[in-house]
């Protein structure tokens, strides 16, 4: 047998083309505030606010406009910039990797037309560890429950961390409470999201992460469940982990 040609790339892929061909369809909507993103235009501030929050505290920053000023902070699964741009202007140097291109050709133009600098790559967390890349700080936020194989998504993601860096998980809980309220409360009843947007099944357990990150030389820094509030229409953290919560680790 012929031996495998490096140029075909990693033997596991963590790309699931039908998450990638779903949210294709969606791209259009990542900067519209009332459209299919409006879950995470909502979540986003508190979502902000747990990564500078901790990430501050465990570098060491003292509070202020830029307090990831110096730090590498590379977001897998970035869709369209929500969170990459907040994070530049944290301080961060920042790159963005998706393995959508209509993803990527977006957030690569609202980056450039808000002046910006943000690199912003068309590949999976995978492809990163192949490149040699490394970073302070890794983001993975609300994708776990999208991609296709999650111990490795979860250990490239892992490789990707400097020692002594962070990195920070968001997905949701597979839990019946979950189901109730992300599937058939969200997607049938409120209409927040279009219809299949989450399978149930790939939801993930907090265990489900701690885990193989335990296995990979990390430690739970924090581990919080992130609750919304219908009447303030907002989201903020909880200890109900039983939906959506975050965690981050400490590479050692």
């Amino acid at each position: 047998m012929p031996s495998p040609d490096p140029r075909d790339g990693p033997a596991v892929t963590t790309v699931d083309s039908t998450e990638v061909a779903k949210f294709d369809a969606m791209a259009e909507a990542w900067w519209d505030p009332h459209g299919d993103f409006k879950p995470l235009h909502i979540l986003n501030p508190t979502r902000i606010a747990f990564i500078r929050d901790v990430a501050g505290r465990h570098f060491g920053r003292e509070p202020g406009d830029r307090p990831l000023d110096g730090l590498t902070l590379c977001e897998i699964g970035c869709g369209g910039g929500l969170l990459t741009e907040p994070m530049r202007r944290l301080g961060a140097d920042v790159t963005g990797v998706d393995p959508s291109v209509r993803n990527i050709g977006i957030a690569r133009r609202h980056a450039e037309t808000g002046g910006l600098k943000i690199t912003y790559l068309q590949c999976a967390a995978e492809d990163m560890v192949e490149r040699g890349e490394s970073f302070d700080i890794v983001l993975a936020m609300e994708v776990v429950e999208h991609v296709a194989n999650v111990d490795v998504f979860i250990a490239s993601c892992a490789q990707l961390v400097k020692p002594g860096g962070l990195v920070f998980l968001a997905t949701l809980n597979r839990t019946a409470k979950a189901f109730a309220m992300a599937i058939v409360g969200a997607e049938y009843v409120m209409r927040w999201l279009p219809r299949g947007t989450h399978d149930w099944r790939k939801f993930v357990k907090p265990s489900e992460l701690a885990h193989p990150l335990r296995r990979a030389g990390f430690a739970i820094e924090q581990l919080t469940g992130v609750t919304y509030n219908p009447l303030a229409d907002r989201w903020s953290l909880s200890r109900d982990l039983d939906v959506n919560y975050m965690l981050a680790a400490k590479r050692s």
